[in-house]
């Protein structure tokens, strides 16, 4: 649990460069796609717990306003008592993101899909939150803390929020998604 503990804490330090991110330069750090300071929503069960801390951290000290939906401790929990209210605020407008946790961020993933207006991505890498937001326009993020290092949950949060929608054949997919059934 230490050895969890200062990884994650070493990932707050990291610069892009560590993350194999030099080639890019962040969206709010550029002229033509500056980034404004988005309202994030986030939320997890017990086995998220950990990551979700300090990703809110992390984006708080990016300058977002993030709202923090629970749960508050690694006691066990049922997630969708977590999740809906956090895929809910989001599907409202009251957030422009959201960011869910879990042991896999399956569970999660699959409870956030449920509200309608929700396109939650669970992601496992950047490619995976880079596709997630320029083909899909995810509205949501599921991070999984039993799958991958604090460093690449950062680096996945991070990329997810400063990648634009690419729109054009992509939009017309997410319009089918939206669509009224027959």
């Amino acid at each position: 649990m230490a050895n969890c503990k200062r990884q994650i804490e070493h990932a707050l330090t990291l610069d892009r460069r560590e993350w194999g991110l030099a080639q890019t330069s962040p969206v709010w750090q550029t002229e033509s796609r500056k980034m404004d300071h988005m309202k994030i929503a986030i939320g997890s069960d017990h086995a998220g717990f950990q990551y979700k801390d300090k990703i809110r951290a992390f984006l708080e000290g990016l300058g977002h306003n993030v709202t923090d939906f629970g749960t508050h401790s690694e006691e066990p929990v049922d997630y969708p008592l977590f999740i809906r209210p956090v895929a809910e605020a989001v599907a409202r407008g009251e957030f422009e993101r959201g960011i869910v946790l879990g042991g896999s961020g399956n569970g999660e993933a699959i409870v956030a899909n449920r509200i309608q207006g929700i396109r939650c991505a669970l992601c496992w890498n950047a490619d995976s939150a880079r596709l997630g937001r320029q083909h899909n326009d995810a509205n949501m993020l599921s991070l999984g803390q039993r799958m991958m290092s604090p460093e690449t949950a950062l680096q996945i949060a991070s990329l997810w929020l400063e990648t634009p929608f690419e729109g054009g054949r992509h939009q017309r997919r997410i319009d089918l998604i939206d669509a009224p059934s027959k």
